[in-house]
Parts: C-alpha cells; structure tokens; sequence
C-alpha cells in the first residue's frame, strides 16, 4: 500500500478533513463534535465511524448531523480483511486526519503505515505506563499516586506511538476503576479537542519517531498536570 500523507486540496473547503472512529458511546466524539462546531475550529468532521451497529455514540453523529457508517467486525473473517475495507472506506472520505475515540480493534500494520502520521488515538493511562486495557485498575493496584490519559500518533507499536500530549488525575484515597476512569474521561474531552484543533492548524506533526511542534521536536510532552484538575 502507498502511504497518501498530504493534506486535502480540496477547492470546496479550506478546513481539514477529520474522521472519527468509535466503538462505544462516543463521549469524546461529542466534545470533538461540540468543539469542531466552532465557527473558528480549521477542520470538520465529515464522517464517523464504527465496528458495532450497536455503538451509541453513531446517535450522537447523527444527532449533529454528520454522516456514519459502520462496518460490522463480526462480518470478517481476520483483522486484515476488515482493515482493508475499512481504508477503502476512509479513502472516500479523503481525510487529513482520522482519529480513534473509543476505538477498540487493533489496527493491521499496513493500516497503520498507509495513515501514517495523520492517525492519532487517546489511550486511558500515563504513557508509556500500563498499555492496554484495564488501565485504571492497574493504576490502582500498583499504589499510583497519580493517573491520566495520553493522546498520541499511531504506530505499528500498540499504545506505543509517539505521545503528543497528557493529562494527569490524581488517584484519590477510595477511588474505584470506575471513579478513577470517569475523571481521566473528563480530562480526555478537554484535551483531545485542542490536539485536534493544533493538528488541523498544521502546528504538530509526526516526524521520524517524534512529535513536532511548529516544525521543531517537542523538548517535552505537554502535560496538563493533577495539581489544576478541575
């Protein structure tokens, strides 16, 4: 497959083209579609996506007005079929920029590398720390002091791209899974709307294995730090 990183050119809008996919109920699509709704955002969200005809979070699009679609993973045979028309999907789109949101298949590597440098995801923890699933309990169990989320690029490395941004919590005294995981969420739908917004405006970009940030690696991931949690 032949990477296409370019941005659209395309003459009908100057905004960039975003592409969001889901698996479940869509609460950091609704911030991005609440923040996208912006007369200022310089992108759109033309489409949304699922695996799973059951996914809430298709209501929500519909709701705004935006197109869905949905391919039933349940309806291939291996991960490879379904990845590859799911990018036959996407081609239509043209996106500049696809973002996973609650996405839960893991993406073939040809997927991956044909997206190259315009496919970002959150993940529900401190990266590099717990990648994978369960991440709030882990954090618990191993006595964390403190917790987050990441928004990073995707790449052939599970959970394992380069880390654009983060968001800290702080792990209280009772918290459960669920207490833990309903504040990183929130933090998440503030987050991931200002990485998808600095994208669209071409301020951070994948280079070799690194973020860039206005052209120049990032000396540091930024961290939206536990101690101004709101």
């Amino acid at each position: 497959m032949t990477s296409q990183a370019t941005p659209s050119s395309s003459d009908d809008a100057l905004e960039a083209r975003i592409v969001v996919l889901i698996s479940g109920a869509g609460s950091n699509l609704q911030a991005l579609i609440e923040a996208t709704a912006s007369s200022d955002f310089p992108g759109r969200i033309v489409a949304v996506g699922s695996n799973r005809p059951e996914a809430t979070g298709l209501e929500r699009a519909d709701q705004a007005g935006i197109e869905t679609f949905v391919l039933d993973h349940t309806g291939y045979s291996d991960r490879q079929s379904f990845d590859v028309d799911l990018l036959r999907k996407l081609e239509g789109y043209n996106p500049d920029l696809v973002i996973l949101a609650g996405f839960m298949r893991i993406l073939t590597p040809d997927f991956v590398r044909y997206f190259r440098g315009k496919l970002i995801n959150v993940h529900p923890s401190l990266l590099p720390r717990y990648q994978g699933l369960k991440t709030h309990q882990r954090a618990l169990d191993a006595g964390d002091s403190v917790h987050g989320a990441s928004i990073h690029f995707v790449t052939e490395e599970l959970d394992g791209g380069p880390v654009i941004a983060q968001a800290e919590v702080p792990v209280l005294e009772n918290d459960t899974a669920d207490t833990l995981g309903a504040r990183v969420q929130a933090r998440e739908h503030v987050l991931y709307p200002i990485i998808a917004r600095w994208f669209c405006e071409g301020r951070i970009a994948l280079g070799n294995d690194e973020v860039l940030f206005d052209g120049s690696p990032m000396p540091a991931i930024l961290t939206l730090p536990a101690d101004v949690y709101q």
